[in-house]
């Protein structure tokens, strides 16, 4: 247990967090939305601080970052609670739960990034669940990662507030944030939010200069429709650029959305086809087998770069960022 960072103190010992858009107004003895910060006598602390609730190695394609280091690996660091309440989320037994919920061995920044060393990683990503309601956890690793020449990815809903996003920014090599949708709608049913904040994190990361990528999680009848994706494709392409790394998922029945049925690799492929056909340079498909949708062509003569199988790297024809038939340069995080 840590105090935490970004709320304000009110009358009565009651506090409000100022960390995301939800702006908790929080009674003593009582929690945030996202379970992870308690008002104890007045002051807020993060309960998740040095209590990860997954430790993991994993390939960065799996986050997935594919235009990120490809090929290495990423100690992966997970905590409880989410402040979202997403009713199609893959990862809800720890999501939905606070860390005293959870059984969290107390391991320290020191010792997160110990085992990143040992493990040969040359990147740590905070992820599994939403990292950024543990942010003095993640802020305190990413520092310490950040002087022994180590990489911090975040995989985030990108449900965060402007300030303490930029004062995270100056650990962060690269990001993977889940647009879940396009439309406020969507947020707001079926994941208890609003989506100008995550446009927001968005635009502030290129700003900041993190190396970012897109995950469209494609649920059918609610953000599966062609004006669904070409509207998200538009905006991506407006505010973010056409090289913007854009992975459309695939969704399984799961937690509260068990009775729709999972997305079809038809419609995966469809979205992929109108965001390449509306200018956008680098899309994928995911959760589901595709080769043509797993690997890399070059945007300008088509040649294949990178290929994939599953979360491995098979073939790497990449000649220091650049396409070596044309010689295009292919954006991505491509060396240390």
């Amino acid at each position: 247990m840590k105090k935490a960072q970004f709320y304000h103190k009110l009358k009565n010992n009651i506090v409000q967090c100022v960390l995301c858009p939800h702006y908790c107004i929080i009674k003593n003895d009582d929690f945030g939305k996202c379970k992870v910060r308690k008002n104890i006598d007045g002051r807020l602390y993060s309960l998740s601080y040095e209590h990860p609730v997954a430790l993991n190695v994993d390939p960065v394609e799996k986050k997935p970052l594919y235009h990120f280091l490809p090929g290495e690996k990423a100690f992966s660091v997970g905590m409880a609670g989410c402040n979202l309440k997403c009713q199609q989320c893959q990862n809800w037994d720890i999501s939905q739960k606070g860390p005293e919920e959870l059984p969290t061995p107390k391991v320290s920044a020191k010792e997160v990034i110990e085992r990143s060393k040992e493990l040969n990683c040359p990147m740590t990503a905070y992820t599994y669940s939403e990292p950024l309601v543990s942010l003095e956890y993640v802020y305190e690793t990413a520092k310490l990662a950040k002087k022994q020449g180590i990489k911090n990815i975040i995989v985030s809903n990108g449900f965060i507030n402007p300030g303490p996003l930029k004062k995270l920014c100056r650990y962060i090599d690269g990001a993977n944030i889940d647009l879940k949708s396009i439309s406020d709608r969507f947020y707001r049913e079926i994941c208890s939010a609003k989506i100008e904040p995550v446009l927001e994190t968005l635009k502030v990361l290129k700003q900041e200069g993190i190396w970012t990528e897109i995950t469209n999680l494609i649920v059918p009848t609610l953000n599966d429709s062609e004006k669904d994706i070409k509207e998200l494709v538009e905006w991506i392409k407006e505010n973010l650029g056409t090289a913007t790394v854009l992975h459309f998922t695939a969704f399984y029945p799961c937690y509260k959305l068990l009775e729709l049925p999972p997305t079809p690799l038809e419609k995966l492929k469809k979205a992929r086809k109108i965001a390449i056909e509306s200018g956008m340079k680098y899309v994928y498909t995911g959760n589901l087998p595709d080769e043509e949708g797993n690997n890399t062509y070059c945007p300008k003569c088509g040649k294949m770069l990178i290929k994939r199988r599953l979360f491995s790297i098979t073939e790497n024809n990449l000649n220091k960022g650049k396409c070596p038939k044309c010689h295009a340069k292919i954006y991505g995080f491509w060396t240390y």
